[in-house]
C-alpha cells in the first residue's frame, strides 16, 4: 500500500477517536483533506484503488530467498544467507518467520470493509453495465477474502473466522479458532458465491477476442476452479482428513479441532475440481518443438516459464521477483556481473531425477554410475564433468546447475563453465558468502540470456497455477479415491512425457502408484512453492527418503582445485537441521495474538 493510502486511514481513524472523546465545537470540524470511507466509496477511482490494494499481500513463488522461504525450508534447497527458525528449531511464537498472521486478516478486514461499502458507489452503477460489474468488483473481494483465509489456515491450521462484516473496536474479539472442516466449508462456500459474478476471461475492450493483458492475475472462474481443486486436494490428504494424531488439540471448550474419521469422498471431490478445470479445454501443456526428442524436452521444460505460461498457465500474477531476487541469487558467480550463487539444491534432490531411460539412479540397468568423469561435452556439461551428472533427465538440466555445467546465465568473459570446487569460479574460496553449501544451484527459471552487468533481462509474470499442477493433482486425488483408473496414468503421462520420459505401464499397485506421483510431483514442481506443503500434508516428514530435518548433503565444496578432481566429488554430509517435531506441521501464532486473545489455542508443541 502506499503511504498516501496509509495517511489517509491513519488520519480517518483518528477522526474517529476524536470524535468520540470530544464536545461538538470548533476541533470537531472535518478538514477539507481528510479522506472518509464514504469519500473512497462513492469515488469509482478510489473505490477500484481499494480493490486493487486486496491484491497486494498475494506472495509470489519466486521472491526468494528472504520474502517467500518455504523452498529454503524444505528439503529442496538452503539458503547461503539466511537461516529459518524452523530450521534450526528455535521457532517460537515471538521469532516464527515469515510471519503472514497480521497482514493477511488486515487485508481480510479491508476486503470486509470493500464489501460492506461498495454498494455506495452510484458512479460505477451510472455505468453502463455498472451493476454488473459492481457485483464482479464485489466477488472479486469476497473470493480474495476467501484466500487469505485459505493461506493462513495451510501456514497455522485451523484459523479464526471474522465473520461477513467488520467488528467495531467495542465488539468482543475473544474468539477461537473454527474447526479445520468449519474453515475449509466456509472457504470453499466464498469461493463458490464469488463464481457467478467474475468474468470467464477478462477481454480486451476493443478486440473482445483477445485477453486483455492488463487485468492480469485478476479473478476468473477458471481460476477460482482451480483454486478449489488446491484446497480440496489438502483437504483430502492425511493431515487434515481423519488424523488422528492431532485428537488432543482442542479448543478450551473441548472442541476437537481436526476431525478423526477419515472420508474417503473427500479424495473425490478433489478428483472431481481437477478434472472440472482440465474438462474448460482452455489450456494445454507447453511444448517446443525439436528433432532432437531430449533437446524438445529440455526446451520445453525450460521455457515454460519464459513463454509456456501463454497456453499453460491458469493463474499468473505480474512479478519482477524472478530478477531482482531469484536469478541473480541463484546464478554462479562465474555470471556476468556475477550472481550471487547461494540457494543450494540438496544432494537429496539430486538423486531423485532419473536417468535419461526414465529409471531411477537405484535401478542397475539405469546406466547410472559416479565413476569417473566424461570426455565429451554436450549443450548442457562440458567434458570433464563427473559422471554423476551425465546422461540424466532432461528436467535435471532444467532445475540444476552442478560443477562443470554450462554458466545459466550470460557468462563473465572468458568463462565456459561453473566451477563450484573450492578454487572454481564460484567455489567457497572466492567469496565470504556467496557460495552454494551443497555444491549446486538452483537452475529452474533463469533466463539464459539475462545479463546483469548490463542489465538485461526478460520480462514475464509467476505462474501461480499451471495446467501441469492440475494433471497431477487429478492424478493424485483419483488414485486415492479409484486405484486403477485410466485416467491416473493418461494424465501422468503426459507430464513425464513432456519431460522426456517414457509412459509408465499400468498394473502399478496403488501404493507404487502413489509414490511414482508425488515423485513426479516433487520434481515437476520443483521451487514452485509446493514441497515444504506436500510433505506436510502427506504426513512424510520424517519418512527417511522425505525427511525434513536431520542431516543433508552436496558435494565436499572444502575440496578441489580442478574441475575433474575427485576429492570434490565425494557425498559429504552439507548441513544439518533440527530432527522433525510434529509441530513443524504448523507455523505459531504470534504471542502477541495469544496474550489478547485468550481462546485462541497455540499448536501443540510452541
Amino acid at each position: 500500500m502506499t503511504h498516501s493510502y496509509h495517511k489517509h486511514i491513519l488520519l480517518f481513524l483518528l477522526l474517529l477517536l476524536s470524535a468520540a472523546g470530544c464536545k461538538k465545537g470548533y476541533l470537531d470540524t472535518v478538514p477539507d483533506n481528510i479522506t472518509t470511507l464514504k469519500d473512497v466509496f462513492t469515488n469509482r477511482a478510489m473505490t477500484e484503488q481499494w480493490l486493487a490494494r486486496l491484491y497486494n499481500p498475494m506472495p509470489d513463488m519466486w521472491n526468494q530467498p528472504y520474502s517467500v522461504p518455504w523452498t529454503g525450508q524444505c528439503d529442496e534447497a538452503d539458503y547461503a544467507w539466511v537461516q529459518p527458525g524452523i530450521n534450526s528449531g528455535a521457532i517460537t511464537p515471538d521469532n516464527a518467520s515469515p510471519s503472514y498472521w497480521n497482514s493477511y486478516y488486515q487485508t481480510i478486514r479491508q476486503a470486509a470493509i470493500f464489501l460492506q461499502n461498495a454498494d455506495q458507489n452510484q458512479e460505477i452503477k451510472a455505468l453502463p453495465g455498472g451493476d454488473r460489474l459492481l457485483k464482479q468488483y464485489k466477488a472479486e473481494a469476497r473470493f480474495l477474502r476467501a484466500y487469505y483465509y485459505w493461506l493462513l489456515m495451510r501456514q497455522y491450521g485451523p484459523v479464526v473466522l471474522m465473520g461477513e462484516t467488520p467488528r467495531l473496536p467495542e465488539d468482543n474479539f475473544q474468539i477461537p479458532r473454527s474447526t479445520w472442516d468449519e474453515c475449509a466449508a466456509y472457504v470453499l462456500s466464498e469461493m463458490d458465491k464469488a463464481f457467478p459474478d467474475v468474468p470467464v476471461q477478462h477481454v480486451n475492450p476493443v478486440d473482445p477476442t483477445q485477453a486483455d493483458v492488463t487485468q492480469t492475475g485478476r479473478i476468473t472462474q477458471p481460476i477460482i476452479l482451480a483454486v478449489k481443486s488446491q484446497i480440496l486436494l489438502y483437504h483430502a490428504s492425511p493431515l487434515f482428513n481423519g488424523n488422528t494424531e492431532l485428537a488432543s488439540f482442542k479448543n478450551t471448550d473441548g472442541t476437537t479441532l481436526f476431525n478423526q474419521s477419515y472420508d474417503k469422498e473427500r479424495w473425490k471431490k478433489a478428483a472431481d475440481a481437477a478434472k472440472a478445470v482440465i474438462d474448460l479445454n482452455r489450456w494445454e501443456l507447453y511444448t517446443v518443438a525439436d528433432p532432437d526428442p531430449f533437446r524438445a524436452a529440455f526446451l520445453s521444460c525450460r521455457n515454460l516459464f519464459f513463454d509456456g505460461w501463454q497456453k499453460e498457465a491458469i493463474w499468473i500474477r505480474t512479478s519482477s521477483a524472478h530478477v531482482s531476487n531469484w536469478e541473480r541469487h541463484c546464478s554462479p558467480r562465474c555470471a556476468n556481473g556475477q550472481g550471487w550463487n547461494g540457494i543450494a539444491v540438496t544432494q537429496e534432490q539430486v538423486d531423485i531425477f532419473r536417468t535419461a531411460n526414465g529409471k531411477a539412479i537405484s535401478d542397475n540397468s539405469s546406466g547410472y554410475t559416479e565413476d569417473g568423469f566424461t570426455g565429451s561435452a554436450t549443450p548442457y556439461y562440458v567434458s570433464g564433468t563427473y559422471n554423476m551428472y551425465t546422461n540424466r533427465e532432461p528436467r535435471f538440466y532444467v532445475d540444476v546447475t552442478f560443477n562443470g555445467a554450462v554458466v545459466p546465465v550470460v557468462p563473465e568473459s572468458g568463462q565456459t563453465r561453473v566451477e563450484f570446487f573450492f578454487t572454481g569460479n564460484s567455489g567457497k574460496n572466492g567469496a565470504p558468502r556467496d557460495w552454494p553449501s551443497t555444491g549446486y544451484t538452483a537452475r529452474k527459471n533463469i533466463h539464459p540470456n539475462t545479463d546483469f552487468r548490463t542489465g538485461r533481462n526478460f520480462s514475464r509474470p509467476a505462474m501461480m497455477i499451471r495446467l501441469g499442477e492440475i494433471y497431477l493433482n487429478y492424478a493424485e486425488a483419483l488414485n486415492e479415491y479409484e486405484p486403477g483408473n485410466p485416467d491416473i496414468l493418461k494424465y501422468l503421462n503426459k507430464i513425464r512425457n513432456r519431460g522426456g520420459l517414457p509412459d509408465m505401464q499400468p498394473g502399478l499397485s496403488q501404493e507404487e502408484m502413489r509414490r511414482q506421483i508425488r515423485l513426479e510431483r516433487r520434481i515437476e514442481l520443483m521451487f514452485e512453492g509446493h514441497r515444504y506443503w506436500d510433505v506436510r500434508r502427506w504426513k512424510v516428514a520424517n519418512d527417511p527418503d522425505q525427511h525434513q530435518g536431520g542431516a543433508f548433503h552436496g558435494m565436499n565444496i572444502e575440496k578441489g582445485t580442478s574441475l575433474s578432481d575427485p576429492e570434490f566429488h565425494k557425498r559429504i554430509v552439507s548441513f544439518t537441521r533440527a530432527n522433525w517435531q510434529n509441530k513443524f506441521y504448523f507455523y505459531p501464532i504470534p504471542q502477541s495474538e495469544i496474550d489478547r486473545n485468550k481462546v485462541l489455542m497455540q499448536f501443540p508443541g510452541y
